[in-house]
């Protein structure tokens, strides 16, 4: 398993070794000593899947202290593009997009930690999985817009299906002011 930087400090990609032959592949999903030579220390309680149609976006989701979440994010089957922004108050890459195709045939993770919006869309219908760092808790969630004009985030599809719920999230311009500056 490689796990390598992205441009956000503290995001990283997870590659996993895939050992194919005429039955199939294997691979390890997981592997604890990998996070930790990142200094990834996360005891993950709680593990969400779902699955999705084609053009549908959901996000950008957090969950706020004593509630916020790391997660370990990938795809079981299909593809998506995973998306997360960076919410950490004085983090010197606050408010930058990061994006990355997750999907079935790499196998690829991103480990996002506490203070991250996270959302993804999907590019072909698929199954996503994520471990969490802490429970979910209704009362701590929060969101930005997924179409936020400052973020401007290219979602790569064309009719996107979204939730009620995710029309009306804030601006990243309002997060900043109902939050005094972060996470």
């Amino acid at each position: 398993m490689k796990v390598t930087t992205t441009p956000i400090e503290g995001l990283f990609e997870i590659h996993p070794v895939l050992f194919k032959d005429d039955r199939g592949y294997f691979f390890e999903s997981f592997r604890k000593e990998a996070l930790l030579s990142q200094g990834i220390d996360k005891d993950w309680v709680q593990e969400n899947q779902s699955f999705s149609k084609a053009g549908t976006i959901r996000g950008l989701h957090y969950q706020n202290e004593p509630y916020a979440q790391a997660k370990l994010v990938k795809v079981i089957s299909g593809k998506v593009l995973d998306v997360v922004v960076d919410l950490r108050k004085g983090s010197k890459t606050f408010g930058m997009v990061f994006g990355k195709v997750l999907d079935d045939q790499n196998h690829n993770m991103l480990y996002v930690p506490e203070g991250f919006a996270h959302g993804f869309s999907v590019l072909e219908d698929a199954v996503f999985s994520y471990k969490c760092s802490n429970y979910y808790n209704k009362s701590s969630e929060g969101g930005v817009i997924w179409n936020d004009p400052v973020l401007d985030i290219d979602w790569q599809v064309d009719s996107p299906i979204i939730s009620a719920k995710d029309q009306v999230l804030p601006t990243l311009e309002k997060f900043i002011e109902l939050t005094k500056g972060g996470l």
